[in-house]
């Protein structure tokens, strides 16, 4: 179970998941927490990671889905959380289809 505010989760879902209501948004953490990585300012990612940890971080980082983050931010968080190397970042997550 993540642990947040809801009132800084629908904060971020308001800014960063413009697509969906804040309610709507915040029903789904993790990909509230994903879209911040992704394309949060400075100032809300130092909150957020204030507020979560980076246990919640790195859980989120290694189960995300094809899309949530583009390759700056996948290395950037990989190399922040010490998953990985500079030189040795996972590939993306890709659509599989069966």
């Amino acid at each position: 179970m993540i642990q947040i505010s809801q009132e800084l989760l629908k904060l971020f879902a308001s800014k960063y998941i413009w697509w969906k209501t804040p309610e709507e948004a915040a029903a789904m953490p993790g990909r509230v927490i994903a879209q911040v990585m992704n394309i949060g300012d400075y100032a809300d990612v130092q909150a957020l990671a204030a507020q979560v940890g980076d246990a919640v971080l790195r859980d989120v980082l290694m189960h995300a889905e094809a899309g949530q983050f583009n390759e700056r931010s996948w290395a950037y968080w990989h190399y922040r959380l010490g998953l990985s190397s500079v030189d040795h970042v996972p590939p993306l997550p890709v659509r599989k289809f069966s």
